[in-house]
């Protein structure tokens, strides 16, 4: 007997997905609870300036965040952004994805193993995260607690060589 397929998740551009869809995301106060850098209302001109911003990331690095999709519907965001010359990897899921990430994450992980650029990856993680099983589990160690942008972030790194 065959086993049921898993549900299909899909990288794509954010640009590929309706900015509604973002929109709706990005104001879901369970969201803003680990967000410690989302600050301030979001508005459909705050989407287009986040969408942008993600799209230059592509245009000068070859590479960046993406929508997430699961069997073709959005399940929020994340992927490999330079921040100096280290390659961070952020995932910001919808409520209904949170089940999602440890599948999603090795999945970036594996790109990741397989793009030479990419020899590890950090991680910033809002102190209000509790659980690092599944960092652990994927070889991620924690190198200390870091200020970004003002705010305090738990950070891991993992070597993806």
């Amino acid at each position: 007997m065959n086993e049921p397929e898993k549900s299909a998740i899909e990288f794509v551009r954010l640009r590929d997905v309706d900015p509604d869809e973002i929109l709706s995301h990005m104001r879901d106060p369970r969201i803003a609870a680990h967000l410690p850098l989302l600050t301030s209302q979001w508005d459909s001109r705050r989407v287009e300036e986040f969408i942008e911003a993600k799209e230059d990331g592509w245009r000068r690095d070859g590479l960046g965040c993406w929508a997430i999709l699961h069997s073709g519907a959005y399940a929020g965001w994340g992927g490999f952004q330079r921040e100096g010359e280290e390659w961070d990897f952020a995932l910001v899921l919808t409520p209904d994805s949170f089940g999602l990430g440890p599948r999603i994450t090795k999945m970036a992980i594996d790109f990741a193993r397989n793009d030479r650029r990419i020899s590890y990856a950090t991680f910033l993680l809002p102190p209000s995260r509790r659980n690092f099983g599944a960092l652990k589990r994927l070889g991620a160690r924690h190198v200390g607690t870091v200020d970004y942008q003002g705010a305090a972030f738990l950070k891991y790194r993992l070597d993806t060589e």
